[in-house]
């Protein structure tokens, strides 16, 4: 009869030691980023007067809108083509790394928002290849995720999340953006 309670506690005893040692499913454990970056791209808008510095312009306006001044209405409906300096600061005559390269739509009427697609591309010494990103930007919240969507070269097919945050602007002509990326998966 002790020899079966006895049994019965290692029994039990190695039950419950098993499910305090238990892992955690994957989805639910923390990952931490394999690679992490963090870059400043400027964008100045053309407005008609500036076409020797801008680095973006807007390409498609509603029927009320035109192709040199954002329309009213939180900007709904413009979208604007980019091919913006990447620096490693918030300085925009620093050296450049990189270049950021796609468009933005803006795409509510209520708030300025927009949805954004864009290359990060790079030739230097220390980064060469793309990294993509697309997803939605509520330009009023003070940070915002977009999606690392994949990559070539030194990113060959990463995927992660780009924190966003406007760090400067002046007006409707210029702003930088501050771009921290937490790559999940790196090759």
């Amino acid at each position: 009869m002790a020899m079966k309670t006895l049994t019965l506690a290692i029994i039990f005893f190695l039950l419950l030691l098993d499910c305090s040692t238990a892992r955690k499913p994957k989805a639910l454990r923390h990952r931490r980023p394999c690679k992490r970056l963090v870059f400043y791209f400027h964008d100045i808008l053309y407005n008609g007067y500036n076409a020797k510095n801008s680095t973006s312009a807007i390409v498609g306006a509603p029927t009320w809108g035109n192709t040199t001044k954002l329309t009213s209405n939180n900007h709904f409906g413009d979208m604007v083509i980019f091919d913006d300096p990447i620096t490693l600061d918030n300085n925009l005559h620093s050296p450049r790394v990189g270049r950021a390269q796609g468009f933005y739509i803006y795409d509510k009427k209520e708030t300025f928002t927009s949805w954004i697609a864009m290359s990060f591309v790079f030739n230097s010494t220390q980064h060469k290849g793309t990294i993509n990103f697309v997803g939605a930007d509520p330009i009023l919240s003070k940070t915002r995720d977009i999606s690392v969507i994949g990559g070539t070269g030194d990113f060959h097919m990463s995927r992660g999340v780009a924190t966003i945050a406007t760090d400067s602007y002046e007006g409707e002509v210029y702003f930088r953006l501050r771009c921290d990326i937490k790559l999940y998966e790196c090759w």
